[in-house]
């Protein structure tokens, strides 16, 4: 085959995703990540970021950026276990393994670049040829790159359906058995039933792999997540959370029992073979768990919590759908790929950023807007996003 019939190749995989509405576009956004953004030279209000707590642009966060860059450079250099682990790196998994010990038994935290390196690692080096692997049907990609990565017996049950996990777990032969689902579904919005998961999980040996990258800072009454938003401990609890959503920075964390964790150090490929993040993150970092921590982090997650039931109580949909959720993702089905895409470019004219969610991250059928709400915005931000919605599903 020649060069041009390679790219001729690509050319016509390009023209099928048009076809069926599919092609993704990006947009530029020219100012910090907050309500009202300047994008693509245009100003919008924004309901697209996972920044659930609005601490991307925080001013306290933003000094903690500067400040770190000036103790420690703009990058680390090396692999952690090389040189590239410095003192803010130590102190950010200090105070993260603190802040999660109630959750988790002699608990130890490991800081990662991204959420799906932390879950490449854990699923890497926890799975293996003599592992079962029980996967979320609604898990996040990242969650199922890493499974496929493991080498374990990947077993896929339906989502929510413990009762199907019951089953797959008493007929399991493995030598390890590893559950693996995600907290906060990250298209649905809706909450897995983590403690029934957990209560299998101690009964049959079995780990329990959380990704909380929607939950974390955002549940619980002090932001510990999904865990203590069900009140959760155990040992047999393997922890994932993001620093880039309400967090309001970059990176990852996995907490777990101490043993755990000198096994993904010594063991998670994604973690020994890369570059570690810039330092100067892991300082601003320890700002947002301050701010998450205090006072400030738990009136942010009171004004959420307001936000969505305002947005529940003042949205009255006719032929589009608000799927079922309490937490800070608010989907909205629509069904065809064209139609969601119509209805997000009406939005984006009328000055809103609402991304239309399309296949393979959801369901072919299911196009939907994918609403998230974040601490930063008003009442008056929500009052006007429903009445634009209102206006498109039901024009004059």
């Amino acid at each position: 085959m020649s060069n041009k019939d390679l790219i001729a190749g690509l050319q016509q995989r390009l023209r099928e995703l048009d076809a069926q509405a599919l092609r993704r576009r990006r947009r530029v956004a020219e100012t910090p990540c907050a309500p009202r953004m300047q994008v693509d030279g245009r100003e919008l209000l924004a309901f697209c970021s996972n920044d659930y707590l609005g601490l991307a642009a925080h001013p306290r966060i933003v000094e903690a950026l500067r400040e770190g860059a000036a103790l420690y450079g703009a990058g680390s250099g090396a692999s952690h276990l090389i040189s590239g682990h410095a003192r803010a790196h130590a102190a950010l998994e200090e105070r993260l393994a603190a802040f999660m010990a109630p959750q988790i038994d002699q608990a130890r935290a490991l800081y990662f670049c991204t959420g799906y390196m932390a879950n490449l690692a854990m699923l890497g080096a926890l799975g293996g040829a003599d592992t079962a692997l029980f996967s979320e049907s609604l898990n996040h990609a990242s969650l199922i790159d890493g499974a496929r990565l493991s080498r374990s017996a990947v077993q896929v049950y339906p989502h929510g359906d413990v009762d199907a996990l019951a089953g797959m777990l008493a007929a399991s032969t493995a030598e390890h058995n590893l559950v693996v689902t995600d907290s906060v579904f990250s298209m649905d919005g809706n909450l897995a039933p983590l403690p029934a998961l957990l209560a299998l999980c101690e009964r049959h040996g079995a780990w329990l792999v959380v990704d909380d990258a929607h939950g974390f800072g955002v549940l619980g009454r002090n932001g510990r997540g999904a865990l203590e938003h069900f009140g959760l401990r155990s040992p047999n609890l393997v922890y994932m959370g993001t620093l880039g959503k309400a967090a309001g920075v970059a990176g990852a964390f996995v907490a777990a029992h101490d043993s755990v964790i000198e096994w993904l150090a010594q063991r998670a490929r994604p973690y020994i073979y890369t570059t570690a993040a810039p330092p100067a993150l892991a300082h601003a970092l320890l700002t947002s768990l301050d701010i998450i921590d205090g006072v400030e982090g738990m009136a942010r997650r009171a004004h959420l919590q307001r936000l969505i039931r305002q947005f529940h109580d003042a949205l009255q949909l006719r032929s589009w759908r608000r799927l079922p959720s309490d937490t800070a993702i608010q989907p909205l089905l629509i069904g065809p790929n064209e139609e969601a895409l119509c209805v997000a470019a009406a939005l984006y004219d009328d000055g809103f950023w609402v991304p239309a969610i399309r296949p393979p991250t959801v369901p072919a059928g299911t196009a939907r807007l994918r609403v998230t709400l974040s601490a930063a915005h008003s009442d008056e931000d929500v009052s006007r996003l429903v009445a634009a919605l209102h206006r498109l599903e039901n024009p004059a």
